[in-house]
């Protein structure tokens, strides 16, 4: 999630590189205190749910400059007590100020770096307790492509994160072939988490963008990946998306009707577009209510539905709830929804 918006776009704080040094290492003391570490250790039955959508701050960073109180969540213990309190056995996790505009090809690479093993060493000072999709400093090609090595085959990753789209460029855009390039070899999962986009910024009065605009381009992006055929051709890549796809659900009649009626998509898409939406996974984050779960499961079977809360903007309780009155599910599909279908999907989990 963003940072405060300027200059109409999101962006996160950037502080001096020394400073995000010195707080790499403080936050990383602070994560082995004692006091920590026996609430990370302390066992409990309860704990049974794979969070694949839950955030982190790289230490010197924010959340948000005036919303002080989502900082103050953001911190590790926190963590622990909200996944303690509500049954998390691991989270997933993910940076949470992806709209930095690091437009320097050096500095994305460091802060991608420092990101990166900061949530490694978290991984490994509370075993069991956090996994982390991999912040990469794209448009780097070249950097987004090391990071991708060194992530996954040194730091042991879940996986990779990117946003649904860069400045005006989807996922799905020739752009990104050398990186789907890799991760289809890889047999990679790829998280992605939506961003604002140049065309529409503020444009409802009172609103941020995260209330409208993330929804609507990550089913921009879902239509990127489908209609320009790079769901097919990179089959291998096991695709995330948030907020329960975001209004895809909702207008996937128009998509099928498209195919239909455009011939230029029938080579592409033979077989329509619903087999390739159901070939995604799709977390319930901020979205694990009756309507938009219903619409949710009316398109993707339940083996692809992933939970997922985005901390710290909302809890792990709300989602819980959510979930279990929303009437859409049965015992076993929530448990899947929980916790089987991440195992499923990432097999090197390992929670307490």
């Amino acid at each position: 999630m963003p940072g405060k918006q300027t200059d109409g776009r999101s962006r996160g704080y950037c502080p001096p590189r020394r400073g995000v040094l010195s707080g790499f290492a403080a936050v990383a003391v602070s994560a082995l205190t004692p006091g920590a570490a026996a609430r990370a250790q302390t066992p409990s039955p309860k704990r049974t749910r794979i969070d694949v959508h839950r955030h982190f701050v790289p230490p010197g960073y924010q959340v948000d400059r005036t919303r002080t109180w989502l900082n103050e969540r953001s911190t590790i213990p926190r963590q622990i007590e909200d996944m303690d309190r509500s049954g998390v056995a691991l989270a997933v996790t993910s940076i949470s100020v992806p709209d930095l505009e690091l437009r320097d090809h050096a500095e994305a690479r460091k802060f991608s770096r420092l990101a990166n093993e900061f949530a490694a060493r978290l991984s490994a000072d509370h075993p069991g307790r956090f996994g982390n999709f991999a912040y990469l400093p794209f448009p780097d090609v070249d950097g987004t492509l090391k990071e991708i090595e060194y992530a996954l085959d040194t730091l042991k990753a879940g996986g990779v994160h990117l946003r649904t789209n860069y400045d005006d460029k989807f996922l799905g855009d020739p752009i990104f072939a050398p990186v789907f390039e890799e991760l289809n070899r890889r047999h990679a999962v790829l998280y992605t988490h939506p961003t604002s986009h140049p065309c529409c910024v503020r444009i409802v009065p009172g609103l941020r963008d995260a209330d409208i605009e993330f929804a609507t381009n990550t089913t921009r992006a879902i239509a990127k990946m489908v209609f320009s055929g790079a769901s097919r051709r990179y089959p291998n890549v096991h695709v995330i998306w948030s907020h329960a796809g975001g209004t895809m659900p909702f207008l996937v009649r128009r998509f099928i009707k498209r195919v239909h009626e455009s011939p230029e998509y029938e080579p592409l898409l033979p077989e329509g577009f619903l087999p390739e939406a159901r070939k995604f996974y799709y977390d319930c984050a901020q979205a694990p209510d009756a309507p938009a779960m219903a619409a949710l499961k009316a398109v993707v079977p339940v083996s692809q539905i992933l939970f997922g809360t985005d901390w710290p903007h909302l809890t792990t309780e709300e989602h819980v709830t959510g979930l279990q009155k929303s009437g859409v599910f049965t015992d076993a599909e929530l448990q899947a929804i929980d916790r089987d279908n991440a195992l499923r999907l990432m097999p090197t989990l390992r929670p307490i």
